[in-house]
């Protein structure tokens, strides 16, 4: 985990989809130029009280968010969990379980940036068009450092979503 100072500051990403909140089961594919997180979303079913639909993840009909990252630096992806987020240094900053947000004036951009300045070819200018994205789930947080993502909808597992969006790398 990293520091934060005074300078973080969290805005949500309302726009975009909600993961499930049971069980989103978030999973990643990662390579040295290549980052994707696939997750299932929450279903947008009207409740009439009576019936109980259980989940368990395998269902290659519920709807899927693809993430494709461009320009991945850094990763991180495990604790903490929805029942210890307010752990996270962020989360006293408005960071809440459930909802995607950006961090401006990233702590976390800052440190990979004096972590890199001993480079002879050093250029801080490149940390600038950095962006640090988290995305907390039911049992796990993923967090990144990137330049910027496309979300695409699927009705698929995430495992074929996955699969399927390294085709071509």
């Amino acid at each position: 985990m990293y520091t934060i100072d005074n300078l973080d500051a969290v805005v949500e990403l309302a726009d975009l989809p909600q993961c499930s909140v049971g069980a989103p089961c978030p999973a990643i594919i990662s390579g040295e130029h290549l980052l994707h997180l696939a997750y299932y979303l929450q279903e947008q079913e009207e409740w009439d009280g009576k019936r109980v639909r259980f989940e368990n993840g395998q269902r290659s009909d519920q709807r899927c968010a693809l993430v494709r990252f461009h320009g991945a630096y850094s990763h991180r992806f495990g604790p903490p969990n929805d029942e210890a987020f307010e752990a996270h240094p962020l989360y006293k900053r408005g960071l809440r379980p459930y909802a995607v947000a950006e961090v401006k004036n990233s702590s976390w951009i800052r440190a990979l940036e004096r972590m890199n300045s001993v480079h002879r070819d050093h250029k801080p200018a490149s940390f600038a068009a950095m962006r640090h994205f988290i995305f907390p789930f039911h049992d796990s947080t993923f967090e990144c450092v990137v330049h910027s993502f496309e979300l695409s909808v699927e009705r698929s597992l995430v495992s074929d979503v996955l699969r399927a969006s390294c085709k071509d790398f």
